[in-house]
């Protein structure tokens, strides 16, 4: 099996966007953030957003940092410090590698898009992801105070959609090359996005909303598991080929379950 990290006339690019919260990570930023300050009612704080539609699905932390006094408190240095406590999935490292080295022909750009406070994402990937790589919400510190004075930018609901078409223009990257994972209902219009100019959703929860959308949904506590839908639906291998490829990385496929989920109610 060839591994190429080098771009060749053959070579086909494809722009791989992803998701942070619950996708590259085990737990929500917000709940570790809430965590280290003592707050415990961060669910119902959300929860309280969602019900008054006052902020887009996956902005509600942006919007706490702001406006809520219990996170008056956070200064840049506690946002670095949440990064580094968030866990993230098995292998993310050998994820973005082997995304990176490229497989047979293929190459992989791999980008992060979330809503989550960007220095809290930058601070967990660091050494991972290249800070340049990764999109989050940008916020604005009082330079006498250090607080947060400002939300300048949320890549949630349609801005997702901003940020990933600026990305495709940078790389000059044809919409059908585009390949987004995602896990929950801040992704939904992203997803719909991407499908609608022939790329390829894949869905990393179970969550009914998105799993309805998503072309593929992988549940699994492993970063590298996303390769599986790419290597079958983009590169269109066989799952010998597939087993061979994580056997090379020291990673063994011991269950891979193919089950397709009819969601059913009936009302009497």
């Amino acid at each position: 099996m060839k591994m190429t990290s080098t771009r060749t006339e053959a070579t086909v690019d494809y722009l791989v966007a992803s998701d942070f919260d619950q996708t590259l990570s085990f737990n929500d930023s917000g709940h570790v953030l809430a965590e280290m300050l003592g707050i415990s009612n961060f669910e119902d704080k959300v929860a309280g957003l969602a019900r008054t539609n006052l902020v887009k699905q996956g902005a509600e932390l942006a919007y706490l940092l702001r406006h809520d006094p219990a996170f008056r408190g956070v200064r840049r240095e506690h946002l670095v410090e949440a990064g580094k406590c968030v866990r993230l999935k098995d292998n993310v490292k050998l994820l973005t590698e082997i995304l990176s080295a490229g497989i047979d022909g293929y190459r992989f750009d791999f980008y992060v898009i979330s809503a989550g406070p960007a220095l809290v994402v930058r601070s967990a990937l660091e050494n991972i992801v290249p800070p340049e790589h990764i999109f989050g919400s940008e916020l604005e510190f009082d330079t006498d105070t250090g607080e947060i004075c400002a939300i300048n930018h949320v890549p949630a609901g349609n801005g997702k959609v901003a940020v990933l078409e600026t990305i495709e223009q940078k790389l000059q990257m044809s919409s059908d090359r585009v390949i987004y994972i995602g896990d929950g209902s801040s992704d939904l219009y992203v997803m719909h996005d991407v499908n609608s100019r022939d790329g390829h959703t894949i869905a990393v929860s179970e969550t009914k909303s998105i799993g309805r959308i998503a072309n593929r949904t992988v549940l699994s506590d492993n970063a590298v598991s996303v390769l599986v839908p790419i290597l079958e639906d983009v590169l269109m291998w066989d799952s010998v080929q597939i087993r061979e490829l994580f056997n090379a990385h020291g990673l063994a496929l011991q269950d891979w379950d193919k089950i397709h989920t009819d969601w059913i109610a009936f009302h009497n």
